[in-house]
């Protein structure tokens, strides 16, 4: 059967109407552009959400394309919002609280009828929103795009394997680290517009390593020492060969190259 409600929530650094217009007005810019995060990856271009009641939550295509994916039911900045989901059976209620440091945003999806269907994707939606909220006052106001390769390392532990790269390797995620006991389908690690995908090992380990994953660094010696810190198994020292890296081995024996980003790539 299928669950009845599913509540998430997250505490970001601004206040309620702001935290409220992050929400709704900026949805396009914190929403993050993974093919998995839409009904048809292939055709979106926007993410909207239409103000007031009787508004729409749209996934915007070419041309005056659109899916409709809900229609807004309350409508109050700083406060609350709610839909009714035009794609599944649930409501939707978004609270904007003040706390301490900022506003508390809680989300409860719900059934409305007992044998219907739902796609409770807030639990991990939410989480996009701090990330953005942090970034906001400097990022560009255009749509984070991901870049057109993406790299998948199968692990024979993805949750463990992203805590320490998270911490030795100094990698981040637009969405969560994953904590202790949280073992997510669906890792993503992001190094700038670039993703790194950690799976679920499914076949026997290989007995050699075949790959290696570059990643550029604002400050190679700083890393460097964070990465032995970290208890990295560092394979070769900085050295410099027109450009200055140094390879480590993470904690499954996958083989990593750090090299110093030039000024430009900032």
């Amino acid at each position: 059967m299928t669950e009845r409600s599913a509540t998430a929530s997250v505490e970001v650094a601004s206040d309620p109407a702001t935290a409220f217009q992050v929400f709704t007005e900026e949805i396009d810019l914190w929403w993050v552009r993974n093919p998995i995060n839409f009904w048809d990856s292939g055709r979106v271009t926007a993410m909207r959400i239409e103000p007031g009641v009787g508004g729409r939550v749209l996934e915007v295509y070419s041309g005056d394309d659109a899916l409709e994916l809900a229609t807004i039911t309350e409508w109050e900045p700083g406060a609350r919002l709610g839909y009714r989901s035009s794609v599944d059976d649930t409501e939707t209620r978004i609270d904007f609280a003040a706390v301490d440091g900022g506003t508390r945003v809680t989300v409860v999806q719900s059934l409305v009828r007992d044998d219907g269907k739902a796609f409770y994707f807030w639990p991990r939606v939410i989480r996009w929103i701090p990330a953005w909220v942090a970034r906001r006052d400097t990022a560009p106001r255009t749509p984070r795009e991901l870049d057109r390769l993406t790299i998948a390392l199968s692990y024979d532990d993805p949750a463990a394997a992203a805590r320490w790269l998270h911490t030795v390797f100094g990698l981040d995620s637009w969405d969560s680290i994953p904590a202790e006991g949280d073992n997510p389908s669906w890792i993503e690690l992001n190094v700038g517009s670039a993703a790194v995908l950690l799976v679920k090992r499914t076949d026997p380990r290989p007995t050699t390593t075949d790959h290696n994953v570059w990643v550029y660094v604002d400050d190679l010696d700083a890393h460097f020492a964070e990465a032995q810190a970290g208890g990295a198994k560092i394979l070769t020292e900085i050295h410099h060969y027109g450009y200055t890296s140094y390879e480590a081995e993470d904690l499954e024996g996958h083989h990593w190259t750090f090299a110093q980003a030039r000024p430009t790539m900032a």
